[in-house]
C-alpha cells in the first residue's frame, strides 16, 4: 500500500519528529499507551476499525533513524496480537519526506507499507483494509500536525549561550605580570615629579576656573542670601534645624506661597449693612409723612 499525506512543517522538524517514537506512537489514532513503557519503545493497546469490525491489538512501536542524508527514509515497524482471539499483525511503513508546496509550505510524506497478519484481520477484504489503512495515515497526519503545534521538537542548531562559551584558563606563568609589577626607574616622568609638584597640580585641578560656579539658589552662606530673592533665603533659613516630617508639612512661603481664595463673604456683609440702612429710611419717610399730616 502506498499513500501520501501532507504536514505544514518543514522538512527538518517533521524528520526529528518521527525519530521520537513516544511522538509517533502518540499521533497513531486509536492508540493508548502504557505509563510505564520506554520511551525508545513504546507499549500499548490500539484499536483499528475495518468495515464493520473494530479490532484491538497490544503491541509495541519502533522507529530506525534515518541516515545522514536528505533523502533518508525513516522506517516505523509495529508488532501486536489481539486481545481477544489469536491473530497477529506485523507492519513495516517506510517514509519519504519531501518539500511541499500545495496546499502550502510544509512537507509530503510518501508512505509506503507492507502488512502481514492473520486471524480477523485476515477474513477483510483488500479493499476495507487499504481503506483503513488509508484512513489511519490521515489521521495520524492530523495528530502529528496538532502535537508538533503543542509540543514543538528541541531546536538542535541552536546557538550556544553566552555560559556555553569557553573562558581560557588564567596564565601560570609566574613572570607573565613583571612589566605591571615593575617599579618605574629613575628617568620615569612619575618618579621624576616631587611633592610640590603633586601639590601644584592638585591645586590646577580644583582651580577656580575649572570649577563650574554653583548656582545662587543652591548654594549656602551669608552671600547666597543676598543673591537670592529674599524671600527665598527667608524660607531655606527657616528650614535650617527643623526635622524633615516638620519640613515635609510645613506650608510653602514667599513666591511659592498658594495664592489666596477670594472672600465669598463679601455679598453677606453689604446685604447686612443694607438692612438696617433701610429700615432708618423707612421710618424716617413714616415720621415725616405723620409730620405733614398735622400741618394739614
Amino acid at each position: 500500500m502506498e499513500h501520501e499525506v501532507y504536514v505544514p512543517f518543514p522538512v527538518g522538524t517533521v524528520r526529528q519528529a518521527l525519530t521520537e517514537p513516544e511522538r509517533v506512537a502518540r499521533c497513531v489514532p486509536g492508540v493508548q499507551l502504557d505509563a510505564e513503557a520506554a520511551a525508545h519503545r513504546p507499549e500499548g493497546r490500539l484499536r483499528l476499525r475495518i468495515g464493520s469490525s473494530t479490532i484491538t491489538y497490544r503491541g509495541s512501536l519502533t522507529v530506525s533513524e534515518p541516515g545522514d542524508g536528505a533523502d533518508a527514509a525513516v522506517t516505523v515497524e509495529a508488532k501486536g496480537t489481539e486481545t481477544r482471539g489469536d491473530g497477529a499483525v506485523a507492519l513495516t511503513l517506510t517514509v519519504r519526506l519531501s518539500p511541499a508546496t500545495e496546499p502550502g509550505p510544509g512537507t509530503t510524506l510518501s508512505c509506503a507499507g507492507t502488512v502481514h497478519g492473520d486471524g480477523r484481520l485476515a477474513e477483510a477484504t483488500d479493499r476495507s483494509a487499504e481503506s483503513a489503512g488509508r484512513r489511519l495515515l490521515d489521521r495520524f497526519a492530523e495528530n502529528l500536525t496538532e502535537d508538533l503545534r503543542q509540543r514543538p521538537v528541541p531546536d538542535a542548531a541552536a546557538r550556544p549561550g553566552v555560559f556555553d562559551a569557553e573562558v581560557p584558563p588564567p596564565s601560570l606563568d609566574p613572570h607573565s605580570d613583571e612589566d605591571a609589577a615593575e617599579p618605574a626607574g629613575p628617568g620615569d616622568p612619575a618618579d621624576a615629579a616631587g611633592p610640590a609638584d603633586t601639590a601644584d597640580a592638585l591645586d590646577d585641578l580644583v582651580s577656580e576656573d575649572r570649577v563650574p560656579e554653583l548656582r545662587a539658589e543652591h548654594a549656602y552662606g551669608p552671600e547666597a542670601d543676598a543673591a537670592a530673592p529674599a524671600e527665598a533665603a527667608h524660607a531655606r533659613r527657616t528650614m535650617i534645624g527643623r526635622s524633615a516630617e516638620e519640613v515635609d508639612h510645613a506650608p510653602p512661603r514667599g513666591r511659592y506661597a498658594p495664592v489666596p481664595a477670594p472672600e465669598t463673604g463679601g455679598t453677606s456683609a453689604t446685604l447686612r449693612w443694607a438692612a438696617p440702612a433701610a429700615a432708618v429710611v423707612l421710618a424716617s419717610a413714616v415720621v415725616v409723612g405723620r409730620v405733614l399730616r398735622r400741618r394739614r
